[in-house]
């Protein structure tokens, strides 16, 4: 008997389907970049290197600061993951967590969270969701076959309807103006 059958691959083709859809409609990558960087900027301040005998201690004052810098950039991760229309605060607040952990938590988890959380931050606020996918014809439809297409809207001025300006500057050609302010 087979460790892999017919039907466990089926269903792990299902569940990697989903999980590409679920990810292509959300700044996946920026929240992942944004949560790698929560990490290291965790850990290093609380790290402790053993070289030998010798025990050489990173924990400074600014260990609780970067415990909180590193637990609000894994929050806006998931953040990012899960409140899509929140990206662009979830982003600038990422980038921003990341410029302060420079000087709080050990040049920002020695450069490497840092960056990741740079890098995630502006992913986030360059992220913009993808235009929803059009209608496919049928597939026994000839190209000349099918609903009519429709016709585009006829504007007020065609149908004889004079549209009023919103103008209200008084500078619209429209208001006699000619562009330029009356003093009077």
């Amino acid at each position: 008997m087979s460790a892999e059958t017919p039907a466990a691959s089926g269903q792990f083709d299902r569940r990697r389907s989903q999980f590409r859809a679920w990810r292509g409609t959300r700044p996946f990558w920026a929240g992942l970049f944004v949560m790698l960087g929560g990490f290291p900027i965790i850990y290093f301040p609380y790290y402790h290197l053993q070289l030998g005998h010798l025990t050489l201690a990173m924990s400074t004052t600014a260990g609780a600061g970067s415990l909180i810098i590193g637990v609000l950039l894994i929050v806006l991760g998931f953040t990012l993951w899960f409140q899509k229309h929140v990206r662009t605060f979830a982003g600038v607040a990422a980038i921003l967590l990341a410029l302060v952990s420079l000087p709080v938590s050990n040049f920002g988890g020695f450069i490497v969270g840092f960056l990741l959380a740079l890098v995630g931050g502006a992913l986030a606020v360059s992220w913009a969701p993808g235009a929803p996918p059009q209608p496919e014809p049928p597939a026994g439809a000839e190209p000349g076959e099918g609903a009519a297409p429709e016709a585009a809207p006829l504007s007020y001025q065609d149908q004889g309807v004079v549209e009023e300006s919103n103008d209200l500057s008084g500078t619209s050609p429209a208001n006699g103006a000619n562009g330029r302010h009356s003093a009077g």
